[in-house]
């Protein structure tokens, strides 16, 4: 097989973020007092080194199925080391199941057969996928990207799934199409979502949403699998978005419906705090949150311990040469 040039972003696949530290993903709203609109929620800080209370290596692959997809060879390799998957699938955020980092075992309450996808809005080709008819008729492959949370820690995980301008090409949006919308499942007797004080709200079901241009860029992702296998509950099953050069607040877990539309459609986080999580989300060292640095960025992992290392934040999360085109 001839070489194939990796870019300076790239990182080697025994570097990738490890699947257990990907799995608590969010642990940062408290949420207090009456009203959300127009308020400033205070977070459980990003620059807490939250530990886990259950060891890496105790924790089973739950409802996983492995998966064969081929790997891309332009997205094969990072700089870093995969995080360990077992750290990934025990620290990651699914705020459906609550603020804590370890909703892991919460997510397992998810109901993901019989699941189904629905596209609607702006498409001359408006249609139900089931995930049986997703994985047959887009072509899986494997890409091992950058993972960068709005709260300062990061992973590199190895995706399994198909490129969203796939779809797109299938669907047919209409001219008049601007934006996508992702709406993510939400039933609250089975996700309810953080507690808070009587008299608040959450936006719930939780949506993400791009602009069309940005879901049709090469990097923009579906990801049914992780690690080999299919999606773990917590990761988000069985079909999320991956947006590498965004924040993962950007990437809708367990996605039930992706809607076409002529205007920005609203987003969970930048309906919450608008001044907090901007709707573009770039991953951007200069721009700072409003109670924290972006500058440099803590790596979980290596291995199956919860190590910190600080390194500096790229531009784009290390993705310019693919996506700064559609920010000029």
């Amino acid at each position: 097989m001839a070489f194939i040039h990796i870019p300076k972003w790239q990182l080697p696949e025994s570097q990738v973020t490890s699947e257990a530290a990907f799995y608590n993903r969010r642990r940062f709203l408290t949420l207090m007092g009456a009203g959300i609109a127009g308020t400033t929620l205070p977070l459980i800080s990003c620059q807490q080194q939250i530990k886990p209370t259950r060891k890496p290596e105790q924790l089973p692959l739950l409802n996983t199925k492995t998966l064969t997809a081929r790997r891309n060879p332009t997205f094969g390799q990072v700089d870093r080391e995969i995080t360990n998957e077992t750290l990934a699938a025990t620290y990651n955020n699914f705020y459906e199941f609550g603020s804590s980092k370890e909703i892991w075992q919460k997510a397992q309450a998810l109901p993901t057969e019989n699941w189904r996808v629905e596209i609607a809005g702006l498409v001359k080709k408006p249609d139900v996928y089931d995930m049986d008819r997703l994985q047959r008729e887009f072509s899986l492959e494997e890409r091992i990207y950058r993972f960068r949370c709005v709260e300062a820690w990061a992973m590199v995980v190895p995706w399994l799934g198909f490129p969203m301008n796939a779809l797109l090409k299938a669907v047919e949006p209409t001219a008049k199409a601007k934006f996508v919308q992702f709406t993510s499942y939400f039933d609250r007797q089975v996700t309810p979502g953080p507690s808070f004080p009587p008299g608040q709200f959450l936006p719930f079901p939780y949506t993400e949403a791009l602009r069309i241009e940005e879901m049709a860029n090469d990097l923009a992702f579906f990801a049914v699998g992780i690690y080999g296998h299919t999606l773990p509950k917590q990761h988000g099953a069985p079909i999320r978005a991956v947006i590498p050069w965004k924040y993962g607040f950007k990437g809708a877990k367990s996605i039930v419906k992706i809607e076409f539309t002529a205007t920005q459609p609203p987003t969970f986080w930048n309906t919450i705090s608008p001044n907090e999580y901007q709707f573009e989300a770039n991953v951007e060292p200069e721009v700072s949150h409003p109670r924290w640095s972006q500058a440099k960025e803590r790596l979980i992992g290596p291995g199956n311990q919860f190590d910190w290392q600080e390194v500096p934040t790229l531009k784009y999360n290390g993705y310019g040469e693919f996506v700064a085109s559609l920010y000029v």
